[in-house]
């Protein structure tokens, strides 16, 4: 029988602790019922693109490190990801993040994103959404924290003007100019690039890149995507690549480039895709056209920029992401036995 845990925890920096005690996000007994769960929830958006954060009444996933975590949430919770994120609850284009604790203490807190249809390694944009979700909840003030993901520990700062800038995990490009054939398109070319999670980046194509033009380009970017598992195109060492970013300049004064960004659930992504901006300047170093220091601007398909630039340490290149998030809504989702849709459906 599939259960939720009744104890839970928020984890948040030692030495903010005292703002606030934990029993406050503690859904209290009386608020269970034989049939009934409930599960807090706070959501933001970033750029545009939504977050889901359960701050209580997640599944219990024991202790190790969260990539074994992610794994027994995988296999043993995943009624409980598609509760959170799909329909009637949610929507294809939300990403949920389930608050941990993390193994290294060091670390504000653990993370697993997930969405409609399975598991990030890591996420950009939900990244600065955990950071801003934890400024609200008063657990975080402006400074440096680490947070643990599943693929590593990455850093966040916390501006006083409340943008969040992400050092994310090290990034780079694994294939250059890898050549598809898309039936109704022609040749496709592109890099296949890792920047938290795995990506086909194009920049030759003759789609507009523009909101009213979403449909086609999810259609051009899920086909490139079939083919490339057709073609046996994957991240070594054999990982499948589940994100598609297409190219264009972007119409914006100092603003480098436009994107859009198909998610492996064919959703796109409203903001300009943090792991995406991570690939894409790992790519641009690669072929010497981006320097450690210099400013990579990324507009997204709703108009929303993150500014990126690169560190690059014994040869590893660290991207970094800036960017904003609000909340959206504080809320708790109720789960019950008795509804036929409470663990969600997909298309």
């Amino acid at each position: 029988m599939n259960t939720i845990s009744k104890s839970v925890y928020i984890a948040m920096p030692r030495a903010l602790t005292d703002a606030a005690p934990l029993s406050d996000f503690v859904l209290p007994e009386e608020f269970m019922r034989d049939h009934i769960t409930r599960v807090r929830v706070i959501d933001s958006h970033t750029g545009g693109e939504p977050t889901r954060l359960v701050i209580a009444g997640g599944p219990p996933l024991g202790g190790g490190d969260l990539s074994s975590r992610l794994e027994r949430f995988r296999n043993e919770f995943d009624w409980f990801r598609s509760a959170i994120v799909n329909e009637p609850r949610g929507s294809d284009a939300v990403v949920g993040g389930l608050l941990c604790e993390p193994q290294d203490q060091s670390c504000a807190a653990g993370v697993i994103f997930f969405n409609n249809v399975g598991y990030l390694g890591m996420c950009g944009h939900g990244t600065i959404g955990l950071v801003a979700t934890l400024a609200y909840l008063g657990r975080l003030e402006p400074g440096e924290y680490s947070v643990e993901t599943p693929v590593g520990k990455v850093r966040a700062r916390l501006h006083e003007s409340g943008e969040v800038t992400v050092e994310n995990v090290p990034s780079y490009r694994a294939l250059a100019g890898i050549h598809v054939e898309v039936p109704g398109y022609g040749d496709v070319a592109g890099d296949v690039a890792w920047g938290g999670n795995w990506f086909f980046l194009v920049g030759e194509h003759s789609m507009e890149i523009s909101l009213q033009n979403a449909e086609k380009l999810t259609e051009f970017a899920w086909r490139i995507r079939q083919e490339l598992a057709r073609a046996g195109v994957t991240g070594p060492p054999g990982e499948e690549i589940d994100h598609i970013e297409l190219f264009a300049p972007s119409r914006l004064p100092g603003v480098n480039s436009k994107n859009f960004v198909l998610c492996p659930g064919k959703s796109y992504d409203r903001s300009p895709c943090g792991t995406g901006t991570c690939a894409k300047m790992a790519c641009l170093h690669a072929g010497g056209k981006l320097q450690e220091g210099e400013i990579w601007r990324q507009e997204s398909i709703v108009g929303s920029v993150f500014e990126g630039s690169i560190q690059v340490r014994d040869g590893v290149v660290h991207p970094s992401i800036k960017g904003s998030a609000y909340i959206t809504a504080e809320s708790e989702l109720i789960l019950d036995e008795r509804d036929p849709f409470r663990c969600g459906f997909t298309k």
